[in-house]
């Protein structure tokens, strides 16, 4: 009778040994997500006025990507597709969120629904320990103070800044010789429980403390995780340590804050790469959010700005490091054109994660792009202005809609007039408007741009007009 008994108990342990096997050999993912960086600010990426050493070393072992979009020139929006695999016009969700009379005023979301297939929520249910470290910009922001906190969207634990529910860093600032620190946006107190003042250079760092101890949380648990670190260093006002101010200029005070992050990395990364387990098993992907401001980051060879949907406002650079996933190191993807809704089925596929139920991914599974081995996306990908965002950075009137489809670029009104056709394998500048020597190729691709605008759920951008805008 023990033999009976003693043979379904080891039945039970190998059983429980099998699953924690498997859980422990599911990758790890950090996402990296850095807000209005430019294309060109990582030095791997040709800028020569800052040392970036730590994400070059990530470059050097892994893969850079020079083809990779997000999917909206401004930062709620893009957080919302990298989160969701979907267009964030599906959510409403199409400029910055701001006081809730704005967000109204531009048909805009308070904030992005729970019900959305977060990325976060799939790997939370398939076991993976999940923490969110740094900018949300969801949902819980000036005088919107009901937004969900951020654990309702898959996370098990949060740490943000002033524009999330949850606990908090907020803010102190110093320039050489002021003695007492000023403080920036105080009524971010009152979104969510938790919040602790801190040097506006230091908040990086403040974010990789407390992603560390969760990676070690779940390390000893055997437990696979999924960690956003979303640092805003690199959004203005700039604040580096007060030694690094050089002249103050915006261009010096940038450039600072850009390699004062970089410094701050290298814990999280050393973490990583120092342990054996983890580093054959753990994908580090890196980007940012938009392009730059004017004056500040660098696009590189493109043209326009944050907010501009021209190449500077929505491509963005792209390392991923995995010594054990990527499968090419110090390799350069020139070719590969995928954005940022790409990344969650391609991440929930990556890691044997079933789909959301009834769930369309605008995004396209595309491991095999990710690891080094090459491939793009198949379908087009679209792009929607900001409602707010007609007029910006000296532009009087920024196109409405664009498509990346193939070498092509197209963009236009929201009524398909004044059409630019771009052939970006030759002009990655958009210098030089093709549409009237390719006809056939502009009216298709319009005719593509309109019917998926028209598809999505509309804003105030017809109708919002404004001043030339301050910037944000």
């Amino acid at each position: 009778m023990k033999k009976l008994l003693f043979i379904p108990f080891l039945a039970i342990l190998w059983g429980q040994s099998f699953q924690t096997s498997v859980a422990a050999e599911r990758p790890n993912i950090i996402l990296v997500f850095i807000d209005d960086m430019g294309w060109g600010d990582f030095s791997c990426f040709g800028n020569e006025d800052a040392e970036t050493p730590n994400i070059d070393r990530l470059a050097a072992e892994g893969v850079r990507f020079e083809q990779f979009y997000v999917n909206s020139p401004i930062c709620s929006p893009s957080r919302v597709a990298i989160s969701t695999g979907q267009y964030p016009q599906r959510w409403r969700i199409t400029s910055y969120l701001n006081n809730r009379k704005s967000n109204d005023e531009r048909g805009v979301a308070q904030w992005l629904d729970p019900k959305a297939p977060m990325l976060a929520r799939s790997l939370q249910k398939a076991g993976y320990a999940t923490g969110h470290f740094g900018k949300w910009h969801m949902g819980g922001q000036r005088d919107v103070t009901d937004a969900p906190p951020i654990t309702d969207y898959g996370f098990d634990e949060s740490l943000t800044n002033f524009e999330g529910m949850g606990p908090k860093l907020l803010p102190l600032t110093l320039k050489p010789g002021q003695e007492k620190p000023g403080r920036i946006w105080e009524d971010a107190e009152n979104l969510g429980d938790g919040y602790r003042w801190m040097l506006r250079s230091e908040i990086t760092s403040g974010f990789v403390d407390a992603a560390i101890p969760f990676i070690d949380k779940a390390a000893a648990a055997k437990q696979p995780f999924y960690i956003n670190l979303w640092p805003d260093d690199v959004h203005g006002p700039y604040w580096p340590p007060v030694e690094t101010w050089g002249d103050g200029s915006l261009r010096r005070l940038y450039l600072s804050v850009l390699e004062t992050m970089d410094k701050q990395f290298g814990r999280l990364f050393d973490r990583i790469r120092n342990d054996a387990v983890l580093r054959d098993n753990t994908l580090i992907l890196v980007c940012s959010d938009n392009g730059p401001a004017p004056g500040a980051g660098e696009a590189g060879p493109f043209r326009g700005f944050k907010t501009h949907l021209y190449e500077g406002g929505v491509r963005s650079p792209l390392i991923a490091w995995g010594p054990s996933i990527v499968r090419r190191q110090e390799h350069v993807d020139r070719e590969s054109v995928f954005s940022a809704i790409d990344l969650a089925p391609t991440l929930l596929t990556l890691t044997d994660t079933p789909f959301p139920k009834d769930v369309q991914f605008d995004g396209e599974p595309l491991v095999a792009t990710l690891r080094g081995e090459g491939g793009s996306r198949n379908k087009p990908i679209f792009f929607r202005r900001p409602p707010d965002r007609d007029s910006f950075y000296g532009v009087e009137d920024l196109p409405d809609l664009a498509v990346r489809s193939g070498k092509w670029k197209l963009l236009c009104e929201y009524d398909g007039s004044n059409v630019e056709l771009y052939d970006l394998s030759h002009d990655r500048a958009e210098s030089t408007n093709v549409a009237s020597n390719y006809p056939e190729i502009a009216v298709n691709l319009k005719t593509k741009l309109l019917d998926w605008h028209n598809s999505m759920p509309a804003d105030n951008g017809a109708t919002y007009r404004k001043k030339q805008a301050k910037r944000k």
